[in-house]
């Protein structure tokens, strides 16, 4: 492993990392080559998690967590990540503990942190949240999904696309329009149970990498909810979103940069270990200047992404930082998964190899939690108010 500096890891969390490697020696990489080539985790591993206590660290003891701050959440998509099973840290713990449990600890009353908190920690209920749609993707103030007030509720209607934990859901947080001429100021979030008439679930979408993850298309019709499904005020979810989104945003900035340590430990492994023209691969100048320079852009964002961590941990990280992280992070996890399979050659191409997997999973990193020309859209209006 290379020797990378982390200025917020302790004792005690290095403990944790032990028990989270074991975790993924014992129940993850036995099967985890099995899950990628069917595209399936099956749903008994969400429960492995909630045993192992890594869902939902961060909440408080009384909602089924253990109490502890952001760093042993962080730490969990960090070793996921680095150990190259990340497509089920980022792609469904990310979104159901990190993301869905904070909504509803945030935002949620009492009656509904108790209702559905306790069982996500555990993993006996599985979250997710729906914002995007098949024609505004990281516009959500023009999204069409509409909650009209009905007697004793709201009626929703709409469709949204590319939602993480779509199959495995047992509810999902959705953006709604409330208020359709308000535009940001018109969107409301409510919990849909995924046992809701109206509620279907479309067909399992098939994508580039990430296979294991369920990415689904989820349509409501005529869904009829509750008044104590509104999640938060009435016509206030943009700006809750908003104040999620540096979470969510720095969680993918963590796993991009552990998966660009994870690929150039791979690499530097094969690359002393594989032979051409009669020497080894690091013996050529070429490879150990790639190294030299990918390993130095690592080492180099680390400092950043661990101060990030920081900042969120304190409760200071702001979105244009959180956007920089995310930026930043996932472009240059693009350039270490192309470098690196580079110098795996025709392996590298292979899907048997973990950095062909690493190389197709890093794609979706600069799009998800807001693309990196949303990122440098909200950059430049710090900078230039």
């Amino acid at each position: 492993m290379l020797p990378f500096h982390c200025s917020w890891i302790n004792e005690d969390l290095r403990i944790f990392a032990d028990s989270v490697n074991k975790f993924i020696d014992q129940e993850i990489e036995p099967d985890y080559v099995a899950w990628e080539r069917d595209k399936w985790m099956p749903r008994s591993a969400w429960n492995k998690l909630g045993e192992a206590g890594l869902l939902c660290v961060d909440m408080p003891e009384e909602y089924g967590g253990i109490g502890v701050g952001f760093e042993f959440a962080a730490l969990i998509i960090d070793v996921f990540s680095r150990r190259g099973v990340g497509t089920i840290s980022v792609g469904s713990m990310g979104v159901h503990a990190g993301i869905v449990a904070h909504y509803i600890l945030n935002m949620g009353t009492e009656a509904q942190k108790q209702k559905y908190l306790p069982d996500m920690a555990s993993g006996n209920s599985v979250g997710a949240i729906a914002m995007t749609e098949p024609g505004t993707g990281s516009d959500l103030k023009n999204i069409k999904t509409s909650a009209k007030k009905s007697d004793g509720g709201y009626l929703i209607n709409g469709s949204k696309i590319f939602i993480t934990n779509g199959q495995h859901c047992d509810f999902v947080i959705v953006a709604c329009k409330t208020d359709p001429a308000a535009g940001a100021r018109g969107i409301s979030l409510f919990i849909v149970e995924a046992t809701a008439k109206g509620f279907v679930r479309g067909s399992k979408l098939e994508k580039l990498g990430m296979h294991s993850q369920d990415t689904s298309e989820l349509f409501f019709e005529d869904v009829l909810v509750k008044e104590d499904a509104l999640l938060g005020p009435l016509d206030g979810g943009f700006i809750a979103m908003m104040q999620e989104l540096p979470r969510e945003r720095l969680i993918l900035a963590v796993a991009a940069q552990a998966a660009c340590e994870g690929m150039l430990d791979i690499t530097l492994d094969y690359v002393k270990e594989r032979n051409a023209f009669g020497k080894r691969i690091a013996d050529f100048q070429n490879s150990r200047f790639k190294l030299a320079e990918l390993a130095t852009k690592t080492r180099v964002q680390k400092a950043f992404i661990d101060q990030c961590i920081l900042l969120l941990a304190e409760g200071q990280l702001d979105t244009a930082t959180a956007s920089m992280a995310k930026l930043h992070s996932t472009e240059l996890q693009g350039v270490v998964a192309d470098e690196c399979l580079q110098l795996f050659g025709g392996y590298g191409y292979m899907t048997e190899y973990r950095i062909a997997r690493e190389y197709a999973d890093a794609r979706a990193q600069r799009i998800y939690g807001g693309t990196s020309e949303i990122m440098k859209e909200i950059i430049s209006r710090a900078l230039i108010k």
